[in-house]
């Protein structure tokens, strides 16, 4: 038995219908569409986590780097080879290994105090968050309290709000290393 003839002008809205109808009824695409609205959030929270370890490696290389070319200073070897303070500033960065852009960015402060009651350190950012400049190399003589900064302005790439990893006025991080101790005579 041979089924009805259609109309073709007939088939057309029936045809129509019935593909509003699955459409409905089609979830092929769900997975796609969940990806989308999770992937943001997905990669803005992978990249920050990058950023937060990427920022604690660094600031753990710099207070090793720190420690190391402070040395130089606590035994008087820094004084007696005459160091300037780009010279000391290349002792740093030699431990720092590519991490940082170093020779430009890595800022010193370097200060000598008769006592460790008498150490008084100006603050590294102003009012609005920026670094200061007013900063010294002087590594002092035997016997002497050394307090040896080193800064560097991190630039934070996964600028997320809430993650307080910024912490200067333009949303970067400043990674601080101290280094206290009182020079061997020498």
């Amino acid at each position: 038995m041979r089924a009805p003839s259609v109309s073709p002008a007939r088939k057309k809205p029936r045809a129509k219908r019935l593909t509003l109808r699955l459409f409905g009824k089609d979830r092929s695409g769900t997975a796609a569409v969940e990806f989308a609205i999770i992937a943001t959030p997905f990669f803005a929270l992978l990249f920050a986590l990058i950023e937060i370890g990427l920022v604690f490696f660094g600031g753990f290389t710099l207070e090793n780097a720190v420690e190391q070319a402070s040395r130089m200073i606590k035994t008087g070897q820094a004084q007696q080879q005459g160091f300037s303070e780009s010279r000391f500033k290349e002792e740093i960065c030699d431990n720092v290994h590519a991490l940082f852009d170093c020779e430009n960015g890595l800022k010193l402060d370097v200060r000598k105090f008769d006592t460790f009651g008498g150490v008084n350190l100006p603050p590294a950012l102003n009012g609005a968050g920026e670094l200061q400049n007013n900063f010294t190399y002087d590594p002092g003589v035997g016997g002497q309290i050394v307090v040896v900064r080193a800064f560097y302005e991190w630039d934070i790439v996964a600028k997320i709000p809430g993650t307080g990893l910024g912490n200067m006025g333009n949303g970067n991080r400043l990674m601080t290393a101290t280094a206290a101790f009182r020079n061997e005579p020498f």
